[in-house]
C-alpha cells in the first residue's frame, strides 16, 4: 500500500526518470523509492522515453532538459497533451533554455535536495 500524505493525496504510483546520466538516474530512483513511491522507470533518451509512455503512462516525470545531443521538448509535449505532470531537472538553472510554452513548469536544479524532490511531488498529489 502506498503511504499517504498528509493531505490525504498518495505518491504517484509510477514516476518517468529522463535522464541520460545513470548515476543521476539511480539516485533519483533510490530517493522516490524512500519516499513511497512503487514504481520508478529510467530512460536516457527521447526515443525510449515516448516508447515508455506510449507502453504505459505514467503519473508523474522527472525530465532532465538537456539530453546527449537532444533535449526532453518532444516528451514533455507527449506528457503535456496526455495531462500527465512532470517537472524540468537541469543543472543550468535559470540559463536553461526552456520553450515559452513550458515557462510555468515546475523545475529542479541539479543537483537538487531531497526536500526538492519531495516538494515537486507533493504539489503534484495536490493536482
Amino acid at each position: 500500500m502506498t503511504p499517504a500524505l498528509p493531505n490525504g493525496a498518495s505518491w504517484p504510483a509510477d514516476v518517468l526518470i529522463v535522464e541520460d546520466d545513470p548515476i543521476i538516474a539511480i539516485d533519483f530512483e533510490d530517493r522516490l523509492l524512500g519516499f513511497g513511491v512503487t514504481g520508478v522507470r529510467s530512460v536516457g533518451s527521447v526515443t525510449q522515453a515516448l516508447g515508455a509512455i506510449a507502453e504505459r503512462a505514467p503519473d508523474f516525470a522527472l525530465l532532465d532538459v538537456e539530453l546527449i545531443r537532444e533535449t526532453s521538448f518532444a516528451v514533455a509535449e507527449r506528457l503535456a497533451a496526455l495531462k500527465i505532470p512532470f517537472v524540468f531537472v537541469t543543472g543550468y538553472g535559470a540559463e536553461a533554455r526552456i520553450p515559452p510554452e513550458f515557462s510555468g513548469q515546475p523545475r529542479l536544479q541539479k543537483p537538487c535536495s531531497s526536500d526538492a524532490l519531495e516538494a515537486a511531488l507533493k504539489v503534484r498529489a495536490r493536482d
